[in-house]
C-alpha cells in the first residue's frame, strides 16, 4: 500500500491508557510528515499538539486515507460509521477485552506506527447488512450494520411474537426475546452469545439466530449471501413499553418497533474496509481471543501420511 499522507485518529477517551497511546501515535506520525486528524468531540480529553481537529460529520471529507482506532470493538464500529461510505480502511488497536475487529494490541503501538508509515498493510472488504423497516407498505427507516441487526423486546417482561421469512417464503413464528441477523464478521458477537455458529470471515453468508425462542425449531440458520431475511413483529405480550420491540444496528443505533412492523435484511451494497497487518489464520485469532485450550496438539507429523 502507498503510505497514507493523512490519518484520522479515533480514540476511546474513556480509557485512561488510550490518551498517552494516542499522543505517542500522533507524535510518531507527525514527525514522519503525516497529517493527523482528531475528532473535535474527543479533543478535550486528548493532548494532541500534533493533530488537527475536525467535526465528526465532516471527518470523511478531510482526505484521510486511513483511520487508526485506539479502543475496543465498539470504538471500531464507531469508526466504521465514518469510514464505510468514503471507503477508508480502518485499523484497530485493541484496548478492550476481546477485540475481534482489532488488528493489534496496545503493546504493539510502535509496530503499528512503523507499518503504517511503511504502507505495509493489506486491506480486506468485510460484508455488511442493509436493512429496511416498513409498516403498511411505508418505509419508516433504513439502516446498515457491519456486525449485526437485532430485533428484540424493549422490556425484559415482554415476549415478542415474530414471523420469520427467508427469500419471500415463511419459515416459522417464534415467541421469543428476539432474533439476530449477522454477517460472518458479526458471528462472534451478539449472534454467538445467542447460540449462533462461528463463521469464518471468508465465507459469504447471512446468519439468523433466535434469542430464547419458545419453539421446538429454534436453531440458528445460515443462508446464502443473496438471500433476503425478513422479520415481522406480529404481537407483544406483557410489560409496559409503549413500543414493545426495538431494532438495534451494531448495538449502536436503534429504532422503536410497533406490531405490524416488517424488517428486511439483505447483503449490504457498501462493505467496510479493514486494514490488516498480518495474514494470520482466523483459527489462530479465534484461539487467542477466546483463550481456547490447545495444549497437547501436535499437528500433522512429517511422514505420517497426513
Amino acid at each position: 500500500m502507498t503510505p497514507p499522507r493523512q490519518v484520522l485518529l479515533l480514540v476511546h477517551t474513556g480509557r485512561a491508557e488510550a490518551v498517552p497511546l494516542a499522543e505517542r501515535m500522533a507524535a510518531r506520525l507527525a514527525r514522519a510528515g503525516v497529517t493527523v486528524l482528531a475528532l473535535a468531540e474527543e479533543a478535550a480529553g486528548l493532548r494532541l499538539e500534533d493533530a488537527r481537529t475536525v467535526q465528526a460529520a465532516d471527518a470523511a471529507h478531510h482526505g484521510a486515507q486511513l483511520v487508526i482506532v485506539l479502543g475496543g470493538d465498539g470504538t471500531i464500529l464507531r469508526a466504521a460509521e465514518l469510514a464505510r461510505e468514503p471507503r477508508i480502511p480502518v485499523l484497530g488497536v485493541n484496548l478492550g477485552r476481546v477485540g475481534f475487529l482489532a488488528e493489534a494490541e496496545r503493546e504493539d503501538i510502535d509496530h503499528v506506527a512503523d507499518r503504517v508509515l511503511e504502507g505495509s498493510y493489506d486491506v480486506e472488504e468485510r460484508m455488511t447488512l442493509d436493512v429496511e423497516v416498513s409498516r403498511d407498505g411505508r418505509v419508516l427507516a433504513r439502516e446498515w450494520a457491519l456486525n449485526d441487526i437485532s430485533v428484540e423486546k424493549a422490556d425484559r417482561a415482554l415476549l415478542v411474537e415474530l414471523a420469520v421469512e427467508v427469500d419471500g417464503r415463511p419459515l416459522s413464528v417464534w415467541g421469543c426475546d428476539g432474533v439476530v441477523a449477522a454477517t460472518p464478521t458479526g458471528s462472534t458477537a451478539y449472534s454467538f452469545s445467542a447460540g449462533g455458529p462461528v463463521v469464518w470471515p471468508e465465507v459469504e453468508a447471512l446468519l439468523l439466530t433466535p434469542i430464547s425462542a419458545h419453539a421446538l425449531f429454534d436453531r440458528p440458520l445460515v443462508t446464502a449471501p443473496t438471500s433476503t431475511l425478513a422479520v415481522e413483529l406480529l404481537a407483544v405480550s406483557g410489560g409496559s413499553s409503549p413500543h414493545g420491540a426495538v431494532l438495534w444496528a451494531d448495538g449502536r443505533r436503534s429504532h422503536d418497533l410497533e406490531p405490524g412492523t416488517r424488517v428486511e435484511v439483505r447483503r449490504g451494497e457498501c462493505p467496510v474496509l479493514l486494514a490488516r497487518l498480518r495474514a494470520a489464520p482466523f483459527t489462530d485469532r479465534l484461539v487467542a481471543k477466546f483463550r481456547l485450550p490447545v495444549q497437547g496438539w501436535r499437528g500433522a507429523q512429517a511422514g505420517d501420511g497426513s
